[in-house]
């Protein structure tokens, strides 16, 4: 699957609330109400697309908080063990270039 063909959790999000926006002022534009009714009405679209951004928002960061700590965790947990390698290969390194002294 080539790069093309995915999408970004981005992308998707953003295409997400275009689409709602977009379907909101059509539904707000072919329905039989007042001014007052339909100010009322955008205002509920927008506090709702509001609280689901700031909750998308607050899962994704948690998301990258995550993934963060679990990265730190990886490289500090294989920071020994690559030490302990180096090491071991300083050894055997010091240890062959004395049999051929």
């Amino acid at each position: 699957m080539s790069d093309h063909d995915r999408c970004s959790g981005k992308s998707v999000f953003w295409a997400f609330i275009l689409g709602g926006i977009v379907g909101a002022g059509a539904t707000l534009l072919m329905a039989p109400q007042s001014g007052k009714e339909a100010r009322e009405k955008i205002k509920d679209i927008a506090d709702d697309i509001r609280e689901k951004t700031t909750d998308y928002v607050d899962q994704a960061k948690d998301a990258i908080i995550s993934s963060v700590d679990q990265g730190k965790d990886f490289i500090d947990e294989n920071k020994s063990i690559l030490g302990t390698a180096i090491d071991a290969g300083k050894k055997a390194y010091e240890k062959e270039k004395n049999k051929l002294s």
